[in-house]
């Protein structure tokens, strides 16, 4: 019996000669979810495009994060974000979540540079907060794994600006 999150493996035959055959085994993996591995029981939206309409439809803040499969410090931010319960909660409930690993056409989103891992927040009249910055003053949209209270305080501080501003 196989488990739901265990690789799937399945039999390739290649035909070397009219008699002869070989097996390889070849690895399928499950199909990818849209959490990346940032929290699976996040709802995240597919598109920069379907997060701006979902932002402005439910007035919630839409928050982007940018990064690459390869990037370590990508990955060891992707652990403690997914890790972390405050986080997790702020997200399900109060954002529209979008995880890319790829830029987006609007230019707004790296108001500094096309580095990872970016995390954005763009609130619910489509206006990208570039007012909300983590504490790297070489990459201002950056977050390291010890920053998730920096964090933390940055999507209250989204969440408030809603309140007050909208």
């Amino acid at each position: 019996m196989l488990l739901p999150s265990a690789p799937l493996l399945c039999l390739v035959l290649i035909t070397v000669s009219s008699n002869h055959a070989i097996a390889i085994k070849k690895e399928k993996r499950p199909p990818q979810t849209l959490s990346r591995g940032w929290g699976d029981d996040i709802t995240w939206v597919q598109t920069y495009e379907e997060g701006l309409f979902h932002a402005h439809k439910s007035n919630k803040p839409l928050m982007v994060i940018h990064h690459l499969e390869e990037c370590q410090y990508c990955q060891a931010l992707k652990k403690e974000f997914a890790q972390n319960e405050e986080i997790q909660e702020m997200a399900q409930n109060d954002f529209i979540m979008l995880n890319l690993m790829h830029e987006t056409t609007d230019k707004n989103l790296s108001p500094d540079g096309q580095y990872v891992p970016r995390i954005m927040f763009v609130d619910p009249s489509l206006t990208v907060r570039a007012d909300i910055t983590g504490k790297y003053s070489n990459r201002l949209y950056t977050y390291e794994p010890q920053d998730l209270p920096v964090l933390i305080e940055n999507m209250k501080k989204a969440l408030r600006l809603i309140q007050s501003e909208l």
